[in-house]
């Protein structure tokens, strides 16, 4: 009976996915980029700030290449991801149909009832699966600010952050739920120039250089997308490492439907710093780091990820 609710859930989410652009040339030189002190944060952005439990940003937006500056003032980490909503679909019918779902279900999973759990997934409407995940944050920690750039279609969205309580309730269902607009006008932008590339592959993240120290613009392509045991797909979140971090940790952590997983507050030792969040095949996304010598890990939001390639440790080191 266990089987048959995994394969039923596991049917549902690979719709929602995959329902739901150009992958830039990769760059395959070498050689060393110095990254220079002008390469200063972007000023042309909308922004975004959390206090709380809630998205305080404007309800309308302009369609194209846009910068969103997320500055989380609350004392818990946050991200935030586009969702796109079918048509005649609005957050009221998310908060109202979609959530409960996701609440029940989770509820059950962190009372040891997993099978009841993935049974409950299943009363998802229907209309869910047909929801585009187009891009957003990575995690980023308390009191800090993360720069994201994408490109979005006209269309009506829901914006979300579903990390959980230390309760184990998601966000969104304590508020991290808002709809915004996009407009059929342009922005006119052109997405930002990158200092650094990393592909999302099938085997996992590939760099084009060593990471330096200084200010940073990443650019995320992926080139392939993948549904994962714990039906997310994969993305790109930036940690920084203290010497009390625990990779291991990191790694279970990520996984959100494990009653410890993806629940505030993070292991010990680790502060996230960004990323690029939850999006289809075939779509590049751009974050911005300055990063300071330290340890630090790129990870996805998957089980077993450093077995996939998907949990990149590295080092920076204090002379380029």
């Amino acid at each position: 009976m266990k089987s048959n609710y995994l394969i039923f859930f596991f049917l549902f989410a690979f719709a929602l996915v995959f329902s739901c652009k150009n992958v830039k040339k990769e760059k395959t030189s070498t050689e060393e980029i110095v990254v220079e002190e002008t390469n200063n944060y972007p000023t042309n952005v909308f922004d975004i700030v959390t206090r709380s439990m809630e998205f305080q940003m404007k309800d309308t937006i302009t369609s194209g290449w846009n910068t969103f500056k997320y500055d989380n003032r609350a004392n818990e980490t946050h991200f935030f991801r586009f969702v796109k909503l079918p048509e005649g679909i609005t957050v009221e019918n998310y908060k109202n149909e979609a959530d409960p779902v996701f609440e029940e279900g989770m509820d059950l999973i962190n009372e040891g009832k997993p099978e009841e759990g993935f049974k409950a997934f299943g009363k998802m409407p229907k209309w869910f699966s047909e929801c585009v995940p187009s891009g957003g944050s990575g995690l980023i920690a308390p009191k800090h600010t993360t720069f994201t750039a994408f490109s979005l279609t006209p269309g009506l969205y829901a914006v979300e952050c579903y990390v959980k309580m230390p309760n184990g309730k998601f966000h969104s269902t304590m508020g991290m739920v808002k709809q915004v607009f996009v407009s059929e006008t342009d922005s006119g932008n052109q997405p930002p120039e990158a200092t650094d590339v990393i592909d999302v592959k099938e085997d996992g993240f590939h760099f084009d250089r060593p990471i330096s120290k200084g200010k940073h613009v990443f650019q995320v392509n992926i080139v392939n997308q993948k549904l994962h045991e714990n039906f997310a797909t994969s993305d790109v979140h930036l940690v920084k490492l203290s010497n009390t971090a625990s990779v291991d940790s990191l790694e279970s952590w990520m996984v959100w439907y494990d009653p410890k997983g993806f629940i505030t507050p993070v292991p010990n030792g680790l502060t996230f710093l960004g990323g690029f969040n939850d999006a289809i095949e075939g779509t590049t996304g751009y974050f911005y780091a300055d990063l300071e010598p330290a340890k630090y890990a790129f990870v996805a939001e998957v089980p077993n990820a450093k077995e996939k390639g998907l949990l990149k440790e590295f080092e920076v080191l204090a002379s380029n």
